[in-house]
């Protein structure tokens, strides 16, 4: 048993928290305020709310409102020199994963010389050494899925190569989080799906993964069977306070856990589809392929017992075959709502496969080492092609 746990965030959980940020010692007295190129955060009061605690702690700060979907190199680099210019000493990122890697990205940039792509490990990114301190980063969450107001972890796409690519390292974890359910009432019943989905997935590869330990099996586990129990409830009723705290305490354990141990091939793969089609949003990439992935993984037999724990997890308590796993996320995908859509509603096509694993093997090559058994690339394309509609 050898691990190294590390996960230095301090995190305010539950209802209510977010109206208690002005009493936390900020980590500066001027913030750039990182959010979506939506209108949410605006159009709920949430931006509005961060505003009233920012003014209370007699705090200031410049609002960045250019981020998409899938966060990318170019509005970091934009958003690293609005920074500079306001001369803010710390960056908030009010939203979901998107708003909160790009402002782990931002930090990286507005205090160190030259292109975000300098710093980045993989593909055609230069991996040189990040020398300065970089801008802290308070993460505030109103949605449930990514885990990364907890871990170190930012995925930023490069439009010009069409690389998406996951970075992190000690300095990057958010000093602090806000995990507060009651900002995420107004996800839509199809966003919530689609997040909850992204921190199962998190979770499940977290465990299956080779990388595993007894520290982040028990993150895991814990945080399989709150999707489980909650996901579908969170769904049908987004004012249901108890559901949407218990999907949130799930995908904060997510980001927990991949402080520690390993995403697997399917967020490899998925990060080659939406590098290609950047509209994709992650959770839908990862519904896409996982029944295909999860059944190749059963078929291996190379995790077994792992996907038996994780069926009894996600609610089969008589599970006594790989399989039940996979029988058991067909039908949350179904009671989610989510089990028909098709990767032909996003323009990819059958062609773009062998470009498909192409990025994923040489952006994310140690996601594919941490698989107990490394997937060759037919075996990719038989999941993607198993996988399309």
């Amino acid at each position: 048993m050898n691990f190294r746990y590390f996960v230095p965030t301090k995190i305010l959980f539950g209802p209510g928290t977010m109206d208690m940020l002005h009493k936390e010692r900020l980590p500066g007295k001027k913030a750039l305020i990182v959010t979506s190129a939506g209108q949410s955060v605006k159009k709920f009061g949430y931006l509005d709310k961060l505003i009233t605690q920012l003014k209370i702690a007699n705090v200031e700060y410049v609002v960045f409102d250019k981020v998409l979907t899938n966060p990318t190199r170019e509005c970091v680099m934009e958003g690293s020199q609005i920074a500079k210019k306001s001369n803010c000493d710390f960056i908030i990122g009010l939203g979901g994963g998107s708003s909160i890697d790009a402002s782990k990205a931002i930090g990286i940039v507005a205090t160190n010389e030259g292109d975000l792509w300098d710093y980045f490990h993989g593909g055609t990114a230069k991996a040189k050494p990040v020398k300065n301190r970089i801008l802290p980063v308070v993460a505030i969450t109103t949605t449930a899925g990514t885990g990364s107001e907890a871990d170190q972890w930012m995925v930023i796409s490069n439009q010009l190569t069409k690389e998406k690519i996951g970075f992190g390292f000690s300095k990057t974890f958010p000093v602090l989080a806000v995990v507060d359910p009651t900002l995420m009432t107004s996800v839509p019943p199809v966003m919530t799906a689609y997040q909850g989905l992204d921190a199962l997935f998190h979770s499940t590869e977290g465990y299956i993964s080779r990388k595993a330990n007894d520290i982040s099996d028990i993150f895991a586990l814990r945080s399989i069977a709150l999707i489980g129990k909650s996901l579908i409830k969170a769904v049908k009723d987004g004012s249901d306070i108890d559901a949407r705290g218990d999907v949130a305490l799930a995908s904060t354990l997510s980001g927990m856990l991949l402080s520690i141990t390993s995403l697997t091939a399917e967020h490899a793969m998925e990060d080659g589809l939406s590098g290609l089609h950047p509209e994709l949003p992650h959770g839908v990439g990862l519904i896409l392929i996982s029944e295909a992935y999860y059944r190749h993984i059963s078929q291996l037999g190379l995790a077994s017992r792992r996907m038996i724990d994780m069926g009894k997890a996600l609610g089969i308590e008589n599970a006594r075959e790989p399989m039940a796993f996979v029988n058991a996320l067909i039908e949350l995908k179904r009671a989610c709502g989510v089990n028909d859509i098709k990767m032909s509603d996003y323009g990819i096509t059958r062609e773009e496969f062998p470009k498909v694993v192409e990025l994923a093997k040489l952006n994310a090559s140690s996601e594919f080492y941490a698989e107990r058994k490394v997937l060759t690339d037919e075996e990719c394309m038989s999941i993607l092609e198993n996988s399309y509609r």
